[in-house]
């Protein structure tokens, strides 16, 4: 299919004599027409060695703004979660507010992952059938109908609105699947060789930034109603801690992810398609020079016969269940399917459940001391701070060092630092629990947001958008997600039952292992992904086509040749 550039692997020149007294380095017409094949697609070399342009952000910031709504969408839940049990499930002859039945918040908490996971791969596929930019658009306009949705959630008896909450989310998420393939695998392709690694890992770090927008905006939210409508705490009034104005705060906060999926809408529909997708699976060289022309400012030259001869050879055609895919990516895809998953399972636990954690070790007050608003108020001040101090900076330490240092080193670091912070949180649990420790525990579990980050959290979305063909990047993306995605589920279902307390579980849960346990567990899957990490090759300082083999085929082409070429003297 498509040869290396030949700025990375110049053709050494052959010396031949043109008289007695004049020696050349000229090569000969076989030479040439050989090098020209091997430079493959003029269009694609020129992204590779693109220099670092306007259009290249307007693609990360375009890209980006769904990830910022994605995880705004994903865990913002997490904050009002306790609020929805008060208001719906409070009994106010009982000692201890309302809390969401077991059954009713393992679908609250873990329906988006369900529907995640399912836009995952359907979006992931449709990316590599119908192209990136015509999918794109179709996510964007189902997170903003679902985000308002799930604030609207009809009717007002527990039943009606958790149902319709649940259903609404269960969208939303399969509109958030589809960003992760499409825009990892956009960005990937309008991006240059030597900074690729940055671009994709400034797209996901746009999620943290929607991690710290949703605690920061359910802040002021919570903050203003609890001074307008000032409520005493539960167990001073049970039925008056709560208030009818409390309904109207989750339900802002759940819509005003509609805000940011809107604005971006009209920047993804101008972006051209991305020109590898035009090229190597639409097989249109002409468009995507002229695509390409026009973003690089560039004149590129159409390429339509080259296409055709690299169609006409059809060397690099196998599909996703070949065997042929499976002997050069099978383990691959392993590698990048099962590290998602397995970090996903201690990221997604850590997220969607530090606030029973940071209630646990009495950061974070009682429930029965605070009024309802200022259990929400607290909640978000605490993710707040642990976004702006460990989640964010681990983001953009990624996206700084990402090309510096190299996906597989950053990978390994951040699953063994996880494992030891873990360990650091379990063996003297009992310790942090005591008063006076509590700030301690705190910045540990600070620092496991923090190398999660600065490592698998981005290198995973990373990796599977450059070590695949084109005309199965977005699909084998969409998979390994999927995979996390499935991890997801496993830490917002197991770890709600299993970090109930063995002897005094909340109401209607089963005794459960603990949370100290339960971290023991999540530091043995973190040193499992550190393990799983050495199926996933290095894709540091090279082109897609090279990472993915479709420049091997005509390498082979070309050694064939040279065979038969004769010398000359």
């Amino acid at each position: 299919m498509l040869g290396r550039p030949s700025y990375l692997y110049p053709e050494r020149p052959r010396h031949f004599c043109i008289s007695n007294t004049q020696a050349g380095l000229l090569p000969t017409a076989a030479t040439m027409a050989r090098s020209s094949e091997q430079q493959g697609l003029q269009v694609l070399s020129a992204l590779d060695a693109a220099k670092t342009q306007w259009y290249h952000f307007t693609a990360i910031v375009v890209a980006g703004m769904g990830f910022f709504t994605d995880a705004y969408d994903l865990f913002c839940i997490s904050l009002v979660t306790k609020l929805l049990g008060r208001i719906y499930y409070t009994d106010a002859s009982l000692p201890n507010p309302g809390i969401l039945p077991p059954g009713v918040a393992a679908a609250v908490n873990g329906v988006a992952f369900c529907g995640t996971l399912s836009g995952q791969l359907f979006f992931g596929w449709l990316g590599d059938k119908m192209g990136r930019k015509s999918v794109y658009g179709m996510t964007l306009i189902l997170m903003v109908v679902c985000s308002l949705g799930s604030g609207l959630s009809f009717a007002h008896t527990p039943k009606s609105v958790m149902a319709t909450l649940c259903f609404f989310r269960f969208w939303l998420g399969f509109g958030i699947g589809g960003d992760y393939p499409l825009s990892a695998t956009i960005m990937s392709e309008y991006a240059n060789k030597k900074t690729r690694g940055a671009f994709i890992a400034a797209v996901f770090a746009m999620q943290g930034f929607g991690i710290l927008a949703g605690g920061i905006v359910t802040l002021i939210i919570s903050a203003a109603f609890r001074a307008a409508y000032p409520k005493p705490a539960y167990q001073d009034d049970a039925a008056g801690s709560i208030g009818s104005e409390a309904d109207f705060v989750w339900r802002i906060i759940l819509m005003l992810g509609a805000v940011p999926a809107l604005l971006t809408y009209y920047w993804r529909m101008k972006m051209p398609e991305t020109a590898r997708y035009t090229a190597l699976v639409a097989k249109n060289a002409k468009l995507a020079a002229a695509d390409m022309s026009k973003v690089l400012q560039v004149e590129l030259e159409d390429e339509s016969e080259k296409m055709q001869e690299m169609v006409a050879r059809g060397n690099n055609d196998f599909g996703l269940f070949s065997k042929e895919f499976a002997r050069r990516h099978g383990l691959h895809l392993l590698g990048t399917a099962s590290t998602w998953f397995l970090l996903d399972i201690a990221f997604y636990s850590q997220n969607l459940f530090q606030k029973d954690i940071f209630t646990a070790i009495n950061w974070i007050h009682k429930a029965k001391t605070m009024s309802a608003l200022d259990e929400v108020f607290r909640i978000s001040r605490a993710q707040t701070l642990l976004a702006l101090c460990g989640t964010v900076p681990g983001y953009w330490f990624t996206v700084f060092l990402i090309d510096v240092v190299g996906r597989f080193a950053i990978q390994l670091m951040g699953f063994f630092m996880m494992t030891v912070f873990m360990l650091g949180l379990a063996i003297p649990y009992h310790h942090w629990t005591t008063p006076g420790h509590q700030v301690g525990f705190v910045v540990m579990y600070g620092f496991t947001f923090f190398f999660a980050n600065f490592g698998p959290n981005a290198t995973t979305f990373v990796v599977p958008a450059e070590i695949f063909p084109a005309r199965l990047r977005s699909t084998c993306h969409g998979i390994s997600a999927a995979a996390g995605k499935a991890g997801a589920m496993i830490g917002a279902f197991g770890f709600l039952y299993a970090a109930q307390d063995p002897h005094t579980p909340e109401a209607g849960y089963k005794p459960g292992i603990g949370i100290r346990n339960s971290l023991f567990v999540l530091a043995g899957i973190n040193l499992l992904g550190f393990g799983f990490t050495f199926l996933v090759p290095e894709a540091n300082g090279k082109s897609l086509e090279e990472m993915s083999g479709e420049a091997d085929d005509n390498n082979e082409d070309e050694a064939r040749e040279a065979r038969v070429q004769p010398s000359m003297a």
